[in-house]
């Protein structure tokens, strides 16, 4: 790698003491973030909705003494507490002692990179739930979770879902959650203003128009961005070859990140290597291995093959993928708690071993890792071409306004037109 990188033409003739000086921070690309959820209570979310409803259940129909151990209460979340919905959701707003209401819908989020949950979607539940998020979550959404707290050699900078992500990372610090849209219906990119114009004039040069939408640049930065210690980096190529080639590569990480959300295409490995139940699971599996030889994952008794070692061995904060996944739904299918602890409260309700739409998750994040594995070449070449190519630097995006970001653009968009349920009933207008 270079040691020093002469900055691309239009920058000022700036020099760069290191290529990562050259990148510019995610936080300056995607400005509008938010913190992670915080459940501030383990019980209202798992792998298991029917779980869910059971606790919810056994909660509502406890004396009000029962309910207080049951609930856990913290300083933000008491049976007490008296709190807006959130948005998009029907439920309650009085106080969950006096009336809790029919149990919502369990919502399908995401927790961590590449494991999807179920949560109650019930904001006196929740310690903090980030109503701006659920406000613009819809069907023309997408979240990017930064994972930079990794190592570079890790896993990767931040992945992508269609779903409400958590912001959970395996490597302990919550990642920022980042959505492509401040609005919903997809009508304002969470981009520093004036970038998709910079980009379409220095890269377009009769390129497909495609390649500089919000999310060509979602897919660039998926393809490319670095973690870093001071968050996640990201070049931009001054060469229009680099920019397709990448953003091409993004769109394939983004369609096997996606798992076919938004109508697109389930990822499927190859006939002859798409894995297989050769074993039936036991019903409350508590060890995983595998078997190099047979390449097959050793669920208790049951055996799951061909797994690709690639996919055993794919890592993020240094954690196994498919050992934390198994872990989780371990604990959950013996009724302990999502660290393994001890059955006591609501961790324990619900418990029904391990249903069969478990199984097919199983197979189907095991084909998303080796598919994902199998980008390690193109992702390879990616780097060495923006290692060996002029890249924008930020000397030119300040020098075209792209930079610095106004502040307006670092804070939530106001995207109601109609009321939202506060506090005991009441409404307010957004």
């Amino acid at each position: 790698m270079a040691a020093r990188r002469t900055a691309a033409a239009g920058s000022g003739g700036d020099t760069e003491s290191s290529p990562f000086d050259a990148f510019v921070p995610l936080d300056e690309l995607m400005p509008w973030s938010s913190r992670p959820l915080r459940t501030g209570r383990a019980w209202v979310s798992g792998p298991d909705p029917v779980a869910l409803r059971a606790r919810w259940e056994r909660l509502a129909a406890a004396d009000s003494a029962e309910q207080e151990r049951l609930f856990a209460p913290t300083r933000s979340r008491t049976p007490h507490s008296s709190v807006a919905a959130l948005p998009g959701q029907s439920t309650g707003t009085a106080r969950f002692a006096r009336t809790p209401g029919p149990c919502p819908d369990p919502v399908r989020i995401q927790h961590g990179p590449y494991d999807e949950q179920w949560l109650l979607p019930d904001h006196r539940l929740i310690d903090a739930a980030r109503p701006e998020l659920w406000r613009v979550a819809d069907a023309q959404q997408l979240f990017a979770v930064d994972h930079s707290a990794a190592p570079e050699d890790a896993g990767p900078a931040l992945s992508v879902t269609a779903l409400l992500p958590d912001g959970h990372s395996p490597a302990g610090r919550p990642g920022r959650i980042r959505p492509l849209h401040r609005r919903p219906g997809g009508t304002e990119p969470n981009l520093a203003p004036g970038l998709l114009e910079l980009l379409r004039g220095r890269l377009g040069g009769g390129a497909d128009p495609d390649a500089f939408t919000p999310e060509a640049v979602l897919a660039w930065v998926l393809a490319a961005a670095r973690p870093s210690a001071s968050g996640v980096l990201v070049p931009l190529p001054a060469d229009a070859g680099v920019w397709s080639s990448g953003v091409a590569l993004g769109r394939e990480l983004l369609r096997l990140q996606l798992r076919g959300a938004r109508g697109g295409e389930r990822p499927r490995l190859p006939g002859g290597r798409r894995p297989y139940v050769r074993a039936a699971l036991p019903v409350r599996p508590t060890e995983l291995s595998y078997d190099v030889g047979d390449e097959a994952l050793v669920v208790g008794d049951g055996r799951i093959s061909p797994v690709p070692a690639a996919a055993w061995e794919f890592t993020v904060g240094g954690v196994r993928v498919l050992e934390l996944w198994f872990g989780r739904r371990a604990a959950a299918a013996a009724g302990r708690g999502p660290e393994g602890a001890a059955p006591d409260g609501l961790d324990a309700v619900g418990a029904r071993g391990w249903p069969r739409e478990w199984t097919s998750e199983l197979l189907e994040l095991i084909t998303v890792l080796a598919l994902l594995d199998g980008t390690a070449g193109p992702r390879k070449e990616l780097r060495a071409a923006l290692e060996a190519g002029p890249l924008i630097s930020r000397a030119e995006l300040r020098a075209a306004g792209v930079l610095p970001v106004p502040s307006s653009a670092r804070r939530p968009a106001s995207v109601l037109g109609h009321q939202e349920e506060g506090p005991e009933g009441q409404f307010a207008l957004l």
